[in-house]
Formats: structure tokens, C-alpha cells, sequence
């Protein structure tokens, strides 16, 4: 297949210092480094991550000015020298973890989201709110051939980072799944996965529309915290006994405790959701006498990145998504920090 003309500038959403105007404006087009693919990204994802990014909520330097976003899908329109196994006309995904060292302890054992020098898409890299962005041909997401690009994108970071938090819970089929904050953009995915994987679903989240899609993504027992007197006890009750597990998708500290208090002995409370400053509290009494877990869960590797996209492309998963315009961007943050999201928004690059 012959290189497609590749433009010498594009329309991008950038910002130049955390919290400042979100732009969206021409930009030039990058150029791929030696181990680097070029994609044409034709859809992008849009994360509580990507808010957190502008906002400069983490302790973590920030690439500025920054292009924004993690969930691109879109075409390989070129490539570095030195790049194999990829070629052009390729469906590829921009995931987080955008490249890697590859040498170090973390990545020889397949950890390398944990690595010391990790680069990272819509934070130290510019990501997927641009029409052509780079990525590291290692680490890119392979996309079968045929694939939706716009359902797939959310697959490319909150589903495979609440399938590696399922797994990440150590589960059995048949076993109670709790998911709190499951009507969101990770917590659609993550009752999904969680069926697909023959788990019990139980889902925390507030209010009407949250539970009818809840109902409609199959779970079992949704509990509405707007309406709860007591979590806790409902949670214990519903299962009789206690979660096996829990995935924290939820951006509440509050909710994050609470899920220490409604785990069941010897089971385990993963960590993903990010509220900036949070502490995991726990009751160490309970903690001891339980003998309950508590773990994080960061994204996922290349292992869980394909299998995470095959749950998708064998039809077991779908998100709920709602397609907009890039340079709708700034309205979808605001939705976001209103918490008045259910599902996922992914952006057409080209509107």
C-alpha cells in the first residue's frame, strides 16, 4: 500500500498551562521518530484522566502546551526506520502507555506501565485530540482489520484498564463483583467484562439514568447511593456476606473507604479511580480479622491490551458511547466535573 499524502498542519485541541483555555486550532503535523508509527486518528476516547491532565491534579510533570488524550484509533499513515511488524493501512490505537524503555526490571517482566521512564499519551506526549499523533510502534494497540474505530477507542484505555483491575481481583465464576461508580465510562465497561468473565455484578452509582443503564448492560443489583441509608449494609446485604471483590472506579475518597467496609473476608478491593489527594482508608481491625486485600490496578500491558480488544471484537463488550465534534472538548470537561456522564464520549477528529 503507497503513503498517504500526510498534511503539513492539522486541527488539534491544545492548551498551554494547566487549567488554561483549551484551543482548538491548527497545529503542525508531527514527525515520527525511528521506532515511532504515525496514525491518522480518526477517533478519540475522552478519560476522567484527560481532565485530570489539564487540570494538573496529579503530582506528575505534564508535557506543556499539551495535546490531550489516550484513546485514539485510527490508521498507520507512516512510520519510523526502525519500526517492524506494522504496516501502513494498519488500524493502531494510542493507548496511555505510549511507550516504554523496554529494558528495565518493570518491563522485562511485563509491567510496563510501572516503568521508571514511561511515556505517557495526552500527558508527556502529545495524544489522540490531534487528526495525526505518534506513537511507539512497541506499545501501539493492534486493531483487527474491519474494526468500528469509534467503539473501539474506549476499549483502548477504560476497558482494558478495568479488565486488568477484574483481573486483578483474583475472581472465581459465580463470585460478587462490586462496582462503584459503574454507570460511568470505566464502570460500563467494567460490568461488561465482568459478565463476559461469569461474575456476579453489582453496581454503586446515583440516579435514574445510571440505573436503567445499568439494567441494560446486564447487571444484577444496583444500588443508588442518593437513595442508600447505608451502603455498606445494602452491599452486605445483596450479597449475602460481602463482595468477593470490588473494583473503585468512583472519583469519591468517601466511596473508596466504604468499599473496605462492604468486602468480604478474604477477598479484595482493587483501587483504579484517581481523586486527586485521596486516601485509601481502611479500618485495620477489620482489615486484620477480614483478611481482606487491597490492591492497584494501573492500566495494563500488551497481553491485557489484546485480550481486552478480542472481549470487544468477539461482540462480548460495547460501550455506551455518544460521538461528538473534537472541538467540543471544553463541554465535555464540564460535563464531567458535574459527574453528569453516563456512558463515554468519543470525538470525530474531523469535526
Amino acid at each position: 500500500m503507497s503513503a498517504p499524502q500526510i498534511p503539513e498542519t492539522q486541527k488539534a485541541v491544545i492548551f498551554y498551562e494547566n487549567g488554561g483555555e483549551l484551543q482548538y486550532k491548527d497545529i503542525p503535523v508531527p514527525k515520527p521518530k525511528p521506532n515511532e508509527l504515525l496514525i491518522n486518528v480518526k477517533y478519540s476516547g475522552v478519560c476522567h484522566t484527560d481532565l485530570h491532565a489539564w487540570k494538573g491534579d496529579w503530582p506528575l510533570d505534564t508535557k506543556l502546551p499539551l495535546v490531550g488524550g489516550h484513546e485514539g484509533a485510527g490508521v498507520v499513515v507512516g512510520m519510523g526506520e526502525s519500526v517492524r511488524g506494522w504496516k501502513i493501512g494498519d488500524l493502531a490505537g494510542i493507548k496511555w502507555l505510549n511507550g516504554s524503555c523496554m529494558s528495565c526490571e518493570y518491563c522485562e517482566k511485563s509491567n510496563e506501565s510501572n516503568c521508571p521512564e514511561a511515556d505517557l499519551s495526552g500527558y508527556t506526549h502529545d495524544g489522540s485530540f490531534q487528526q495525526y499523533a505518534t506513537a511507539d510502534a512497541v506499545q501501539a494497540a493492534k486493531i483487527p482489520a474491519g474494526t468500528d474505530l469509534a467503539e473501539v477507542a474506549p476499549i483502548l484505555c477504560a476497558g482494558i484498564t478495568v479488565y486488568k483491575a477484574l483481573k486483578s481481583a483474583n475472581l472465581q465464576a459465580g463470585e460478587w463483583v462490586a462496582i462503584s461508580g459503574a454507570c460511568g465510562g470505566l464502570g460500563s465497561l467494567a460490568i461488561q467484562y465482568a459478565k463476559a468473565m461469569g461474575y456476579r455484578v453489582l453496581g454503586i452509582d446515583g440516579g435514574e439514568e445510571k440505573a436503567e443503564l445499568f439494567k441494560k448492560l446486564g447487571g444484577e443489583h444496583f444500588i443508588d447511593f442518593t437513595k442508600s441509608k447505608d451502603v455498606t449494609a445494602d452491599v452486605i446485604k445483596a450479597t449475602n456476606g460481602g463482595a468477593h471483590g470490588v473494583i473503585n472506579v468512583s472519583v469519591s475518597e468517601a466511596a473508596i473507604e466504604a468499599s473496605t467496609e462492604y468486602c468480604r473476608a478474604n477477598g479484595t478491593v482493587v483501587l483504579v479511580g484517581l481523586p486527586g489527594g485521596a486516601k485509601c482508608k481502611s479500618d485495620v481491625f477489620n482489615h486484620v480479622v477480614k483478611s481482606i486485600s487491597v490492591v492497584g490496578s494501573y492500566v495494563g500491558n500488551r497481553a491485557d491490551t489484546r485480550e481486552a480488544i478480542d472481549f470487544y471484537v468477539r461482540g462480548l463488550v460495547k460501550a455506551p458511547i455518544k460521538i461528538v465534534g473534537l472541538s467540543s472538548i471544553p463541554e465535555i470537561y464540564e460535563k464531567m466535573e458535574r459527574g453528569a456522564i453516563a456512558g463515554r464520549y468519543v470525538v470525530d477528529t474531523y469535526k
